[in-house]
């Protein structure tokens, strides 16, 4: 019998139902997404089952319920260790999953947690302050302009054009104003002037390798050159995406830091990895996707696959045989 995969995952209209806003729910996918998703991976030839979020898959497993491997698309809802509550209930009951496990989700949603993990392998990334309360922005010893945003959100959620910050007065609003709204602390970096990226990785420690990389430029050159939340909901029309083709050094660079921050970092299967060039050309670290969205024509990675000329059902099937390969390797006695 063909392997029967679990998919757990948020729904945006599930959510929305319930009272939240757009915003709250920007991480989630859509039913789109999840009937793309689940006839990709019967394509690839197996069987499937819809699970629902995290609490209908702590249901089900408390009832008795097991599948083969769990295909994990759910961001979680509150705090910073959201994206690992699917994960660390799956391992409590001994069942496969794709993509990274609790300790590296939670790591790597905390922005500044996961420049100090890659900082401290010698990986290029700028430097910051962590802002808890609005006391801490007197502290702030770093070099204008800053760049800052909410410590553990996505889909770019907390940023829009008063995210670059030229002095200490706006610094201080700034951060008031994200405290206030994401109760969470505010991530504070020397702004990065150059280019944007974003590489797309598949497999595994020394397994993984770079699946391409996409260059992200605003179609409107009137705006601030930032990659906000706003943008990003509007990508059809405000963002220009393309390959790196125009200089294969800097690609090389590019490349390179990505794949060494994914393996740092100890990401599972698939993700993907921000980089934002300096003042001097050269690339550097913002942050790492490790549940990278899965749409094959709107998601940063099926973008990137289809760039590369991969098919989408061939990405899917190549994140599950990651999952099952190394789910084989944890069985090894």
């Amino acid at each position: 019998m063909k392997p029967l995969i679990g998919l757990v995952y948020d729904l945006r209209s599930e959510y929305l139902a319930q009272g939240y806003s757009e915003e709250d729910v920007a991480e989630f996918d859509s039913d789109a997404t999840l009937d793309l998703l689940e006839g990709a991976i019967q394509r690839c030839g197996y069987r499937t089952e819809r699970i629902g979020h995290g609490r209908a898959l702590a249901a089900k497993l408390a009832a008795g319920q097991r599948w083969d491997m769990v295909f994990n698309i759910a961001e979680g809802m509150g705090g910073r260790c959201r994206e690992s509550y699917v994960p660390a209930l799956l391992e409590m009951f001994g069942i496969p999953y794709t993509f990274s496990d609790p300790l590296i989700c939670a790591l790597t949603l905390d922005k500044a947690m996961a420049k100090r993990w890659v900082a401290q392998y010698g990986l290029a990334t700028p430097a910051f302050a962590v802002i808890e309360t609005l006391g801490d922005v007197q502290a702030v010893k770093l070099e204008y302009p800053l760049f800052a945003k909410p410590l553990a959100e996505g889909t770019g959620k907390g940023v829009d054009q008063n995210s670059k910050i030229e002095n200490p007065a706006k610094l201080k609003a700034v951060c008031a104003e994200l405290l206030n709204r994401y109760k969470q602390p505010v991530l504070v970096e020397e702004f990065l002037p150059g280019r944007e990226f974003t590489v797309g990785i598949l497999g595994t420690g020394d397994g993984a390798s770079v699946l391409g990389t996409m260059e992200i430029e605003l179609v409107s050159k009137d705006e601030p050159a930032i990659y906000s939340y706003l943008n990003k909901e509007e990508c059809e029309t405000r963002i220009y995406y393309h390959p790196l083709l125009d200089d294969a050094g800097l690609k090389q660079k590019v490349e390179h830091l990505a794949l060494r921050c994914y393996r740092a970092l100890q990401c599972c299967d698939a993700g993907r990895v921000d980089i934002r060039c300096d003042r001097d050309g050269q690339p550097c670290f913002i942050e790492v996707n490790p549940l990278a969205g899965l749409h094959p024509q709107h998601s940063d990675l099926p973008m990137i696959a289809t760039q590369e000329g991969m098919e989408y059902d061939t990405l899917i099937g190549l994140i599950l045989e990651s999952a099952f390969a190394r789910s084989r390797m944890s069985n090894v006695k």
